[in-house]
């Protein structure tokens, strides 16, 4: 065991050195290049510019790039995919520029580039770290395939209130899973080598406390506790650039009153200074301009304190274009502020080997070569079945028959357009694959399959306008709604199970698409009445950006499978779970309400001084109309088998600061299915210098076992699981008593009292 140490230490020793001389031989060629560099060069690397075609959030597009870009005046573009387009971009720097310095070239590649896997809420509820790692890896073969060197991902933002549409982009509510999810994101892009030309370099955002904003509002105002930032929101931003993650890009809210584009204790103090981070920040779009609207100035002036903050790239507002050499001749900023800038820029394309080739992810054969490739989707397909989450089963409805009739019935059902997701913006909706074509490949000969549309996902027109703004995503029928009901009326009375597809259109959640009912839309509420009323099984595939609240719809359906949006292999994935190819493995990243009116509601809540104890008589702190419990807890989800868990047995039941217990657990598949379980481990520490949460996700393992079988699962705890933040903002542990819980939620537990002395 010695031998290994020595070795690993020397190993690691040895890349230390690397990365040292590595740096040092930068330092000289970036300084050297810096002393060539006019003024105007200099501001010109910390603009980020759009020529626009693309999807854009918004609503400027960048004007005379051509020009700006041969002058000098632009660092990177974004919105440009394709080799034969980058090339030509790259061209006009390298050989039409004074100092011939290559483009950075960037994209939004949230869940696949051509290859689109779940959304990242729906890959985060596999709780599987290695497929997610996977997923990014396969983002970044096809993305620099065609040209791409840059990502603005992982969103790796917590998010506890299901009206902000963004939650579809993240991991859902906790920070230690979320955590886990970053470093496997930055991992499976960035590789371990940035040089490489099949490697993206991360951005991680949006730093910071955007998934908080206040009333589910997209850009709305964010408002918390520093105790809180560091112990619930702030973790998985860390992890990211602990992973080594190239870049950050600044939220769209304020944090203690100044937007965090201009924020100089989160930008400097905080990322810089306590973190060390050592890449560079980017704005969001135009959120350097939309300070004015804050209220924080003038465009030179949110310009000058966005530098001063930290900021190093303006994304397409091109304040820094304009103003910076008006501020440096008034003293508003200094010719050491816009070096450091214009050195982390060039440090970027540094690292990413562009100074050595500016050509080197621009190669022609690639993409027919690692683009969408057979093997890719048939990753994406086994992958998008273990996003499923399987919330309820009566009767053992599922998985379905291979035989019999299937009367297959939804707005969503025979559908290309929705199958993406949101921000899949280099995916072809043309080529996923529809759950009506997903189940007649799977379905065999034995089974008629019997389809209807039944309802329009809305049929409110005001509202699919709103919806439609990246094309046809809820098509409103030229039926009438009567008669599309009376359709699926009248083939769910021939079959032997309805499966019905409802829920959200891909861009009713995701940037901008906010909302304050999270139920389905009345349309589709009719439809799954009826379908029910018939007396057939009905089973809901639910396909959403966000939880919804499904209090009706758990009540009348005999099974409900949430598949979130499952990319370009949806059809194909959900067929197999409904028939049983796979056993469903999916457990909830985030809490589901009961309503809108429990939100924000979260499993690592904070008793109150009269915490409630359910169905008790007032005074104590419950709701009057429903019960304070959610719909479906955090790591919720079943199986078509079933598990059970042993007590808990502890090595010891307290330990020192300097030692660790081990807790383990027997998991017994008692079910007829070959099953995956997640095992869950969450901490409670009863006494605290501050109020502290009633669990906290501390471990996960998933296992497989087959049906009869038997694992132990073992879990080391030691003082670093067992560290927070205080009220003086330092991490600490402190002796005292603590409850560990082990089980398959974060409700249904065992427990087990240790002490730390």
């Amino acid at each position: 065991m010695k031998k290994i140490f020595l070795v690993l230490s020397i190993l690691v020793s040895a890349i230390a050195f690397s990365q040292t001389g590595t740096d040092s031989k930068m330092h000289v060629f970036v300084s050297s290049l810096m002393k060539k560099m006019t003024l105007s060069e200099k501001i010109g690397q910390l603009n980020l510019l759009t020529p626009g075609g693309d999807v854009n959030t918004g609503t400027v597009v960048s004007r005379d790039v051509e020009k700006k870009i041969i002058e000098g005046n632009v660092g990177g573009l974004f919105g440009v995919t394709g080799v034969d387009k980058i090339k030509t971009a790259q061209d006009i720097a390298v050989k039409q520029s004074r100092l011939k310095i290559p483009l950075l070239f960037g994209s939004d590649i949230i869940h696949g580039y051509k290859t689109i896997f779940p959304i990242p809420l729906g890959l985060s509820c596999s709780w599987d770290m290695k497929i997610i790692e996977q997923t990014a890896r396969m983002a970044a073969i096809e993305a620099t395939a065609d040209g791409l060197c840059w990502n603005f991902s992982p969103m790796v933002d917590i998010a506890r209130d299901p009206r902000w549409g963004r939650m579809a982009e993240g991991s859902g509510e906790d920070p230690y899973l979320g955590s886990q999810v970053a470093i496997a994101m930055v991992n499976g892009y960035q590789g371990y080598d940035l040089a490489k030309n099949n490697t993206l370099m991360a951005c991680v955002k949006h730093f910071a406390l955007y998934g908080a904003a206040e009333a589910g509002r997209d850009y709305n105002t964010t408002d918390m506790s520093r105790v809180r930032m560091y112990n619930e929101y702030l973790p998985p931003y860390k992890a990211a650039i602990n992973a080594g993650a190239g870049s950050m890009m600044s939220s769209f809210n304020e944090i203690d009153g100044i937007p965090a584009t201009g924020n100089k204790w989160l930008l400097t103090d905080l990322l810089r200074k306590q973190w060390g981070f050592r890449g560079f920040v980017v704005s969001d779009y135009t959120s350097v301009n939309e300070m004015m609207a804050h209220g924080m100035g003038d465009l030179q002036t949110v310009s000058a304190l966005s530098l001063k903050a930290g900021l190093d790239m303006d994304m397409v507002g091109e304040g820094f274009l304009m103003t910076l050499k008006k501020s440096l001749q008034e003293k508003k900023v200094t010719i050491s502020e816009i070096d450091q800038a214009c050195r982390r820029i060039l440090e970027a394309k540094y690292k990413l080997g562009l100074f050595d080739d500016p050509y080197r992810y621009i190669d022609p054969t690639r993409p027919a070569k690692e683009i969408l490739t057979a093997q890719n989707r048939k990753e994406a397909r086994e992958i998008a079945a273990r996003s499923f989450v399987l919330l309820k089963n009566n009767n053992q409805t599922l998985p379905l028959k291979k035989t019999g009739v299937i009367a297959l019935i939804g707005p969503l059902a025979d559908d290309q357009n929705n199958m993406l997701g949101t921000w899949a913006v280099s995916g072809d909706s043309k080529l996923s694959v529809s759950v009506l074509n997903g189940i007649k490949n799977a379905a065999g000969s034995q089974v008629n399959i019997l389809y209807a549309k039944g309802a329009n996902i809305s049929d409110d027109t005001l509202f699919a306008k709103k919806v439609n703004v990246f094309g046809t995503r809820i098509d409103i029928d030229k039926r009438t709604p009567a008669e599309m009901l009376n359709e699926a009326l009248e083939i769910a009375n021939k079959s032997d199970v309805v499966v019905a597809v409802v829920g959200e259109a891909s861009e009713m959640s995701g940037e901008s698409a906010s909302r304050t009912d999270i139920t389905l839309p009345e349309s589709q509420k009719k439809l799954i009445r009826a379908l029910v009323s018939t007396g057939k099984p009905v089973v809901l595939v639910m396909m959403s950006g966000r939880p919804l609240a499904l209090v009706e719809e758990n009540t009348l359906a005999t099974s409900i499978l949430q598949v979130w949006h499952a990319g370009t292999e949806a059809g194909n994935a959900i067929a197999d779970v409904l028939f049983g190819n796979y056993n469903p493995s999916g457990k909830l990243s985030v809490t589901f309400p009961r309503n809108v009116g429990q939100v924000p509601i979260y499993y690592s809540q904070k008793n109150t001084g009269r915490p409630s104890v359910g169905d008790a008589p007032k005074f104590l702190s419950n709701y009057l109309d429903v019960p304070n419990t959610p719909l479906f807890p955090f790591g919720y989800g079943l199986s078509y088998t079933s598990f059970s868990y042993s007590e808990i047995k502890l090595n010891k039941t307290s330990m020192k600061m300097n030692e660790s217990i081990t807790a383990s657990v027997t998991i017994t598949n008692t079910g007829k299915y070959d099953g995956e379980e997640v095992v869950q481990l969450y901490i409670r520490d009863l006494v605290g210098s501050i109020t502290r949460p009633v669990k906290e996700l501390k471990g996960f393992q998933k296992i497989k076992l087959k049906a009869g079988e038997s694992k132990q699962v073992s879990f080391s705890i030691d003082v670093n699981d067992l560290k927070f933040y205080n009220s003086e903002l330092k991490f600490v542990s402190e002796p005292g008593d603590f409850i560990l819980f082990i089980g398959t939620n974060s409700n249904d537990v065992k427990e087990k009292g240790f002490k730390l002395e």
